[in-house]
């Protein structure tokens, strides 16, 4: 005998009063980030949500990245995503670093060649590794460094991409001297080529600068 269908009235129902709005930035932030599992990807972003740390969310939708030395899963998005969830600490531990790019979907594959190149242990230096991400981007230094400047640069989308050049300088040395090719007085040549401009600019160097320079 089939069972009676069950009624229910409003009053037999607690919906959470915050619900609706958690699901509709959850829905929003799916739609942004464009996941390829949207289960891993949920799970990680409902576990970012619940310690109140940087949910592994994009700003915007990404076009595919044509510009890429290889077809890789890392876009400057995610590499944006993974700057905000582990920046607040010089060092980071690559049990945390392995579990933020999991949770971006991310191939285990890339991870694993970037830790081997930056000859990483357990403890990684985050913004070494940011290098070699921008690295992994890009075909050349300079464009790496492009990449650098526009996902640390706090001006609006399109703006001129300004960071500042202690960052700079430690982004291009440590690219450079793990490149092996450039001898440290071309190192410096270069560094110092950039002087006049950022001290005209309060400090900041931003991709004009060096956009047309040999490094």
């Amino acid at each position: 005998m089939p069972l009676p269908d069950t009624m229910y009235c409003p009053q037999q129902i607690d919906i959470p009063p915050e619900l609706p709005d958690i699901l509709k930035q959850f829905t929003k932030a799916a739609i942004r980030t464009q996941p390829p599992d949207v289960l891993q990807w949920s799970a990680a972003y409902f576990t970012a949500l619940s310690e109140g740390e940087p949910l592994p969310v994009k700003d915007r939708m990404e076009t595919s990245v044509k510009t890429q030395k290889t077809d890789t899963a890392l876009t400057p998005g995610l590499l944006k995503v993974l700057h905000k969830q582990l920046s607040s600490k010089k060092d980071v531990s690559k049990e945390e670093l392995e579990q933020k790019w999991k949770g971006l979907c991310l191939p285990a594959e890339q991870l694993n060649t970037l830790l081997t190149l930056g000859n990483f242990s357990t403890e990684v230096d985050w913004m070494h590794f940011f290098a070699l991400g921008c690295s992994a981007l890009s075909g050349t230094i300079i464009s790496a460094l492009k990449f650098a400047c526009e996902i640390l640069s706090e001006d609006p989308e399109g703006g001129a991409a300004r960071i500042p050049f202690h960052t700079f300088i430690e982004l291009y040395t440590y690219l450079a001297q793990l490149d092996g090719d450039i001898p440290q007085d071309e190192i410096d040549s270069f560094l110092s080529s950039l002087h006049e401009p950022v001290t005209r600019r309060g400090g900041m160097v931003q991709p004009s600068d060096f956009a047309d320079l040999d490094v």
